[in-house]
């Protein structure tokens, strides 16, 4: 009986050794097939200088790219991940080394194994060595991806000193909770180490994200007493704002079978992204600029020409897409874009409309910025969804249509183009109301309770969307010329939807 234990021992041992010589990791990365490309530089060799929160697949897809790039070059550019709550990333990618392989969806599909992360902590479960690594000489920046929740603001954009995470860290847990407060954690140890300070570069989609964090941190060393340290962070440290975009689809067993069956092995968690991709850094990185510029990233004074641009020549139209497209019955961007009719009209109100609200910016090619956007819509390798695309309109379309549309009325310019994804809206909200169906957005039940008011008689219609003060600004709203457009767009695409888009 008991050389059956030892043997079934035995058995189970050699099963586990079979799995790991099956999974993606330094030990079998000689293993991999041809045609997947595989870090080109000494992993081992590779310092770690950055720290990353929130290692998501954004990250993953985005940030880490860039990184890999610049290994390549030769920097010490070795990303720590900290995951500041789940030990998901942590618990897939340790057993690889951090390895992982992206998959560059197109009709043509690249696949790269990355291997920028040499090593994945989770805050709450590793806190000693993340401060470590926060006060390590070597790393010189701190990369984050926490989303909007991860900043703790209020609506104005001071730090929340009543959000559950900030008040646990004011009442002086060990451990951070919250993100502010990591690093004025590891700022304050390098402050009293006297090393310089690492730089901040937030990579979440905030205006502004450098300015709202370093308030954030600030405000947090304020709070905490140390006067000190608030302000040689506020005059020591560099927070440069960014804007970041690339489309990241979720992964799904699809996905993984996929990697599976290119690599030969297996990945938990393989990420993929459209070809494109784009990072834009206010130039404030400092001796780290030159690497980052050589590895393709948009170095600029003026990050919030580039935001402007993302927010009207790319979300615009895809708002415009999934309002209009639903209408017409179609389901996905890429479909949407097989409308020969969508497409032009899209077009057009880009080139004829958008982009006569944006300022000439340094670096900034907006007809060529036009071009891709429009192939980035077509590919048909990523299934974005419209349905998902009109979730939240109230609280997108005034940053992705109205801006512009108030900047074209104040300068006499015509919005009869820019009056349609605002029509197309309208439908959404009165089929989904009519439909009993819900809508995700956090105006949602007065949003339903108009459309369920609506009768399809425009003027009326048009009127009852329109006094939505959270969203219309009065100078838009009352603007005869604007709304004449929307009611005449609103009841086109019932009667002509042809006509609507010849425009």
């Amino acid at each position: 009986m008991r050389r059956l234990g030892r043997f079934a021992g035995f058995r189970q041992g050699l099963r586990g050794f079979w799995d790991l010589m099956q999974r993606l990791s330094n030990h079998t990365l000689h293993l991999a097939a041809s045609g997947v490309e595989l870090p080109a530089y000494d992993r081992a060799a590779a310092r770690i200088g950055v720290v990353h929160f929130g290692p998501g697949a954004f990250h993953r897809a985005h940030q880490a790219w860039y990184f890999d790039e610049m290994l390549k070059a030769g920097g010490d550019f070795a990303v720590c991940a900290v995951a500041v709550r789940s030990s998901d990333v942590a618990d897939a990618l340790t057993p690889q080394d951090g390895l992982y392989v992206l998959a560059e969806r197109e009709a043509e599909p690249r696949f790269r194994v990355i291997g920028a992360i040499k090593e994945v902590l989770t805050a709450p479960r590793d806190p000693a060595r993340v401060l470590a690594r926060l006060a390590d000489p070597a790393v010189r920046i701190v990369t984050s991806t926490v989303t909007e929740k991860g900043y703790c603001l209020t609506p104005a954009g001071d730090l929340d000193l009543d959000h559950p995470d900030i008040r646990r860290d004011l009442e002086g847990g060990a451990t951070p909770v919250s993100f502010p407060r990591w690093l004025a954690e590891g700022l304050a140890a390098r402050r009293a180490a006297r090393l310089a300070p690492f730089v901040v570069v937030s990579c979440d989609n905030l205006s502004d994200n450098g300015d709202r964090l370093r308030r954030a941190v600030v405000q947090f060393a304020e709070a905490k007493g140390d006067a000190e340290l608030a302000g040689w962070i506020a005059s020591e440290v560099r927070f440069p704002s960014t804007m970041v975009d690339s489309i990241t689809p979720a992964t799904d067993d699809e996905l993984r079978e996929k990697v599976m069956g290119v690599l030969g092995l297996e990945d938990a968690w393989p990420i993929q992204r459209e070809r494109f991709v784009q990072w834009v850094v206010e130039d404030e990185l400092g001796d780290c600029s030159g690497a980052f510029a050589a590895a393709g990233v948009t170095l600029t004074h003026d990050v919030a020409a580039f935001e402007k641009a993302k927010l009207r020549l790319l979300n615009g139209p895809h708002s415009t897409l999934a309002y209009a497209g639903l209408k017409l019955g179609h389901e996905t961007v890429a479909e949407a874009m097989q409308d020969d009719r969508l497409a032009g009209f899209v077009e057009r109100m880009m080139r004829l409309d958008i982009a006569a609200s944006l300022p000439p910016t340094p670096g900034l090619d907006v007809a060529g910025y036009i071009g891709a956007v429009m192939a980035r819509f077509r590919n048909p390798a990523i299934a974005h969804k419209l349905a998902q695309i009109a979730w939240d309109g109230s609280q997108k379309l005034p940053f992705r249509v109205l801006e512009a549309t108030a900047e074209a009325l104040a300068a006499g310019r015509p919005v009869t183009r820019l009056a349609v994804p605002i029509a197309a809206w309208a439908h959404f909200v009165r089929g989904r109301a009519q439909a009993g169906e819900s809508i995700t957005d956090p105006m949602a039940d007065t949003l339903l309770d108009i459309g369920r008011r609506m009768t399809g008689e425009p003027a009326a219609d048009v009127a009852g969307l329109l006094a939505l003060r959270a969203v219309f600004p009065r100078a838009v709203a009352e603007a005869s010329a604007f709304r004449a457009a929307v009611e005449a767009a609103y009841a086109g695409l019932d009667a002509d939807p042809a006509a609507v888009l010849s425009a």
